[in-house]
């Protein structure tokens, strides 16, 4: 299965087709909210996009004997922070739908 890649500069490419707002304007806007989302993370905030999904950090636990899976080696890794997201009931739904045989269904 082959992965299609939407990158920031699609994202502002597809705002600045639906809006015509200046393209730098949109490119600011969007990094202003990558930005504005990521320090609410670090804050330990949790993020809820309505119709979207959810973004926050959860801890992970300490381990003591931990392996390394390139070389084997056993290490031990701190407590530390993963973003998780959960999608929400919309796009779970979405989703739901999405099949390998129609690869042009939404």
């Amino acid at each position: 299965m082959a992965v299609n890649k939407f990158t920031k500069a699609d994202i502002v490419d597809a705002v600045y087709d639906k809006t015509g707002m200046n393209r730098k304007d949109v490119g600011m806007v969007i990094d202003l909210f990558i930005s504005e989302v990521k320090a609410a993370l670090m804050k330990r905030q949790v993020i809820e996009l309505r119709g979207f999904g959810t973004f926050e950090i959860k801890m992970r636990k300490a381990r003591l004997r931990a392996r390394n899976p390139k070389t084997g080696e056993i290490i031990s890794i701190r407590p530390h922070g993963n973003v998780a997201f959960r999608p929400g009931r919309d796009l779970k739904q979405e989703a739901w739908a999405i099949t390998d045989e129609d690869p042009s269904s939404p």
